[in-house]
Formats: C-alpha cells, sequence, structure tokens
C-alpha cells in the first residue's frame, strides 16, 4: 500500500502518475483539509474506471488510513508563491512536518518516507529528526528533478534526447544547488568537452532558476515534474530496483560530512537507501559543493530548536 500525505497540486500529480505506472494497487490519500482528500480520490477513481486500471484509491483525513503502508509519500506544506524562495518556507513547514511524522511514526513505523515538501533538504532533516527512523528510510526527492532539468536544458543545447544524458547536480535544493557539468555526461563524455563554456553557464543558470521561472510564469510553482519524480523513487522501492538516483539524504562521514541532508548520488532498494555514491570532485568542485552544504547548513541552524532534535 502506497499512502500520500498532501492532495494540493504535489500530491494530485504524485496520485495520478502513480496509477498510470500502477505503482499499487491501493492508494491511500490523506489531506487535513475536510473533503479534499476524499474529492481528489472520487475523481482519480473515476479515471480509473475509464482507463480500465483497476486500483482502490481511498481520501481521509484520518491519518490511520495509512497504516500498513510499505512507503509514505510527502507532499504536504505550504506551497511556494511568486516572488518566495523556498527558505521563506522553513519554519512553517516545519511545524507542518513535525506533525505528519508524529502520524507516520505511529501508523507506519516500517514505511520508506519521501518527501517533496520545501525546502527540501531542511524538511527531510527534520522528518528525519522527528521520525527516529534509519537516515536510509527518509529521503528526499529534490535531485531527481534538479538533475532532471540539468538534462532537460542540456538536451535542447545538444539536440539530443534528454534521457541519453547523465546529469549530475548535488547540494542543497534551492537556489544554491551545485550542478556539475564535468561529470554530467552523454555516452561517458563530459559536458564540458560537449558544449563551449558559454553554453555550460547557460544551462547550468537555467537548471537553478527553472522553479523560479515556472512559480512566475504561471504563479505557483512545479507539480508534473516532482509528481513524476516521487513516483519514479517509490517505485525503485516497491521493486527492489537497485536503481540509481540523486535524493537528499542526512550524511554520517560520507564527503566529510555530518549532521546536515543534502544531494547526492545514492542507489535506491527496497529498503530505501542502500548506499550512498562519493564523486570523485576536484578541488574547485568541492568548494561549488561545500558552500551549497553550507546554505542547507545555514536552514538547519535558523529551524527552532525543537525541531533540530
Amino acid at each position: 500500500m502506497i499512502s500520500i500525505v498532501g492532495t494540493g497540486r504535489v500530491g494530485t500529480a504524485t496520485a495520478l502518475i502513480a496509477l498510470l505506472r500502477g505503482l499499487d494497487n491501493k492508494i491511500v490519500l490523506v489531506d487535513v483539509v475536510p473533503g479534499l482528500a476524499q474529492g481528489e480520490a472520487l475523481d482519480l477513481g473515476h479515471a480509473a474506471a475509464i482507463l480500465g486500471i483497476d486500483a482502490e484509491i481511498v481520501g481521509t483525513e484520518d491519518f490511520s488510513a495509512i497504516k500498513g503502508s510499505d512507503i509514505v509519500l510527502v507532499t504536504a506544506g505550504k506551497p511556494r508563491k511568486p516572488g518566495m524562495t523556498r527558505e521563506q518556507l522553513l519554519a512553517d513547514n516545519a511545524a507542518i512536518v513535525a506533525d505528519i511524522a508524529s502520524k507516520i511514526k505511529q501508523y507506519a513505523p516500517d514505511s520508506v518516507v519521501i518527501m517533496t515538501t520545501n525546502p527540501l533538504d531542511a524538511m527531510v532533516y527534520v522528518m528525519y529528526k522527528k521520525l527516529g527512523f534509519p537516515r536510509e528510510r527518509v529521503i528526499g526527492f529534490s535531485g531527481v528533478l534538479d538533475s532532471a532539468r540539468l538534462a532537460y536544458y542540456t538536451s535542447q543545447k545538444l539536440k539530443v534526447s534528454a534521457s541519453s544524458i547523465n546529469p549530475v547536480v548535488i547540494g542543497m535544493h534551492g537556489e544554491a544547488m551545485f550542478p556539475v557539468p564535468r561529470l554530467s555526461t552523454v555516452a561517458g563524455v563530459p559536458l564540458t568537452q560537449l558544449m563551449s563554456k558559454s553554453d555550460v553557464e547557460a544551462v547550468v543558470k537555467e537548471t537553478v532558476q527553472a522553479g523560479a521561472v515556472i512559480t512566475k510564469l504561471r504563479g505557483y510553482s512545479s507539480n508534473y515534474a516532482p509528481g513524476a519524480g516521487v513516483v519514479l523513487m517509490a517505485e525503485a522501492v516497491k521493486r527492489d530496483a537497485k536503481k540509481t538516483f540523486i535524493a537528499s539524504i542526512y550524511l554520517d562521514g560520507e564527503y566529510g560530512l555530518r549532521d546536515v541532508v543534502v544531494e547526492i548520488p545514492v542507489i535506491i532498494g527496497r529498503g530505501g537507501v542502500e548506499k550512498v555514491i562519493e564523486l570523485p570532485l576536484n578541488e574547485e568542485e568541492k568548494q561549488g559543493f561545500i558552500k551549497s552544504v553550507d546554505a542547507v547548513k545555514a536552514l538547519i541552524d535558523a529551524l527552532p530548536e525543537e525541531y533540530k532534535k
């Protein structure tokens, strides 16, 4: 059973994509807004009937409905509005995440938790601290989105399928993210060898600004791409795929870092994150990565003390 907490735009996009990909034959939607999850579940159920998909979709305000879930996808939280940074969401969403953590701990103590709530890395930190789960079972989806955006913009420059590009974006999920063009490749060839310096700089800039551009253009933040990313990660857990992703996880010595959550390459399988991959960063890249990590640390430091333990 898959549970999705939060039925705003990201949550409903996640539910729809999960339904279309046959992720599970039972999907539970939970939202504190009366009637919202129930209404979305009905609409999705009708869509399933039209498409001939046999799946049970439940909507509720009662968190006890997530009991028995092997995966809980947390999309709840206040959304980013035009002109607002992810960081401005910090205090409000920390309180929401802490409350959700208490419910997951009570009703789905064996689940793998995958999050989209912003500011993502800091919210994964809060969830990890409040759940008390092994770090492997508390994951942020962010790097899937950031790296896909790098692949998308690169594909536009090189006129090659985005699926042929192996993109690397690490560090913070936010404006301080750190794309790594030298380690991003097409058929093993680094982008730094395939593109001019100005083109590399352009795709890096587009990647970093993508979320803000979408928010400005349509008045609210991304939902389809986050939904797609979190479902792919959930599939890797559900099917024990042992697949590589760039994801946010609590570090315990990797890259010489501790007590911080950042996006890095990992292998995901049935137990969540099964291995953290340490990239061969050169000195310049290490400095860029650490600068990005420092931006996450600043957010964590800004959290009220009650959310850090």
